[in-house]
């Protein structure tokens, strides 16, 4: 039975000296037919071990509703890891951060008022323990004392950073122990006095998370745990970035400094991220560390890590490669990389067929009465859009839209005229109008762009959270559509007659069909388009938004196939010109 120890301050691992040198791949931002050669190339880096979290949101998306298959297949993954020769640690915390989506909770705790999340809540813990019973037993057979390749699994994710109940991380400790984890169990947190004495479990390693500064770090880490091994399992060698932000980079050789810092005082270390990835669909996140500056991840999370976003090998991955093997005691030998397909640009594709949404909304969605403006958790939505429509009696003088709050994006329309943005946070936008003697109909379509996965805003529900009014007047009697977008084929789409483009009024769906013979991953450029969403061969590839700073969306070659390939493009606003383009390389800005 192989097990991950500690003798003092030296890991050991079927009762040999290890150091860990781990790197972090998540499988859930990544298509599965990319997850060997990713592993592979992690692998050929001089790395021992992979990391992963594992987000509630993908795997129960619906309270008793499961799913481990696809890119959810956290079983698969680990088995490949264990094929290629690496270890595995499990980060399956109910909350996990990592820029995903609510941190990774589910989107329908927020459903009910009373649940308070990442606390010792009776109500919230029955959630946990009834995926913790789905969970845990997937993973039993896959750790290394049943002869899998999992080392490790975390007990709770930067704990120490939200807050200071001991009886929950003792109650999630025990759960999985209860359940069979008999691996080793660890916490990690920022190296500061609060973080370590909230997040730390008694009895178990805790370790460190942090980009620079690594004397400090493990000074800080060692007032805390005098003689246990050093790690650090978030290395930042990149970072990521947000909506209207510049790209986030960072020198290699600055990465590798503070990497041999780490090797020189013997710790082991998880670069966060050895490959980033891709936030897909609606799974990106959001920080919103002071209430009015929410600031929405971008769909890339390519993380400027030791591997881009397609797989590439970056100047990170030759530079860590380089050190490791100089503290290596195995000869990492000649680099042998699995076989790149390379990249294609397909061109310009015309979009030649549209399906206005405003006009369709009862072909995608069945619409619900009530009186107030429902979030979309009490309405038993994830992600997506929600659109509210109301009747507004007239006349009525020009009076301000105000909309508590707009979570988080908010187009307004009055019979059917599209008024202006509402966005949260941004104070400067507002909308305001009269109403005609006959009255007027008002739309509000709004979008979630990602619920908060940091810090003291964690609870974030979507849509309208408390009421729109005109005026000082509270607007009810409202017509609810809910849009997650995840079934499209109700739309009825027309051929575009080139002189109607701009009559298009308000967001509309925008189809076009390309044909290919040399299938391999591309980028797919939208110059002329203001924000919205892509679907490739019915897959959500994710957001794109002209305020950058990303301007490419990354299309997996294993989305594509031979011959005709179809992709819809849903734009919030109008567009003068009904193409876009695929190319062979990234702009991430």
């Amino acid at each position: 039975m192989a097990v991950l120890t500690y003798k003092g301050s030296q890991f050991m691992y079927d009762g040999e000296p290890i150091r860990i040198l781990s790197g972090a791949i998540h499988y859930f931002r990544v298509v599965p037919d990319y997850w060997e050669d990713r592993l592979l190339k992690l692998k050929a880096c001089g790395f021992n071990t992979v990391e992963t979290y594992v987000p509630w949101n993908v795997h129960e998306p619906q309270p008793g509703q499961y799913c481990f298959e696809g890119m959810a297949d956290l079983e698969r993954f680990i088995r490949i890891a264990g094929d290629v020769g690496l270890h595995v640690i499990v980060r399956p915390s109910p909350y996990i951060c990592a820029e995903w989506e609510f941190g990774g909770l589910p989107a329908w705790l927020l459903a009910d008022d009373e649940i308070r999340l990442r606390c010792n809540d009776a109500k919230f813990l029955a959630n946990v323990d009834r995926y913790y019973d789905v969970l845990l037993p997937k993973l039993k057979p896959l750790l290394s004392t049943h002869g899998g390749p999992i080392i490790a699994i975390q007990i709770e994710n930067e704990y120490g950073s939200f807050g200071n109940d001991a009886s929950y991380l003792q109650y999630l400790r025990d759960g999985m122990v209860e359940r069979g984890m008999d691996v080793l169990l660890f916490t990690s947190d920022g190296p500061t006095d609060h973080m370590l004495q909230a997040g730390s479990v008694p009895g178990h390693l805790a370790t460190v998370n942090f980009g620079s500064g690594t004397e400090g770090a493990f000074a800080k880490l060692r007032e805390y745990q005098a003689d246990e091994p050093l790690m650090c399992m978030e290395y930042w060698n990149g970072w990521f970035d947000h909506w209207g932000e510049s790209h986030h980079t960072r020198e290699a050789a600055d990465v590798a400094g503070v990497f041999e810092e780490m090797l020189r005082a013997g710790a082991s270390v998880n670069f966060y991220m050895f490959h980033g990835g891709t936030n897909f669909a609606f799974y990106n996140g959001a920080n919103c560390q002071q209430k009015d500056q929410y600031e929405p991840t971008i769909t890339s999370y390519d993380y400027d890590s030791l591997l881009s976003e397609s797989g590439e090998p970056t100047a990170k991955f030759h530079t860590v490669r380089d050190l490791i093997a100089r503290y290596s005691e195995v000869n990492l030998g000649e680099l042998v990389l699995p076989e790149s397909k390379g990249t294609m640009g397909y061109g310009r594709v015309e979009l030649n067929q549209q399906a206005p949404l405003l006009a369709q909304l009862d072909r995608i969605s069945a619409p619900v009465q009530r009186t107030n403006p429902e979030t979309m958790e009490k309405l038993g939505q994830d992600y997506g859009f929600i659109c509210y429509q109301t009747r507004i009696s007239g006349p009525r003088e020009r009076q301000e839209l105000v909309v508590q709050e707009v979570r988080d994006r908010a187009l307004v329309f009055v019979d059917g005229q599209f008024q202006g943005v509402l966005e949260r946070g941004n104070t400067a936008l507002s909308v305001s109008f009269a109403v005609p003697p006959e009255g007027a109909d008002l739309l509000i379509l709004v979008e979630n762009m990602g619920r908060i996965n940091y810090g003291p805003y964690l609870r974030d529900p979507k849509g309208i959270t408390e009421g729109v009014r005109h005026g000082f007047q509270f607007l009810y009697d409202w017509t609810i559509h809910c849009l997650p977008l995840t079934d499209l084929s109700g739309l009825q789409f027309s051929n575009v007659i080139s002189e109607a483009i701009n009559e298009v009024q308000g967001p509309a769906f925008y189809r076009g069909e390309f044909n290919i013979t040399d299938v391999r991953d591309t980028f797919l450029r939208l110059d002329n388009w203001t924000k919205g969403v892509v679907f490739v061969n019915g897959f959500n590839l994710g957001r794109y938004w002209n305020k950058g700073p990303q301007k490419t969306l990354y299309v997996p070659a294993p989305l594509l196939h031979e011959g005709e390939n179809e992709i819809i493009v849903f734009q919030l606003h109008q567009t003068d010109d009904l193409a876009v383009t695929f190319v062979d390389t990234p702009d991430l800005g």
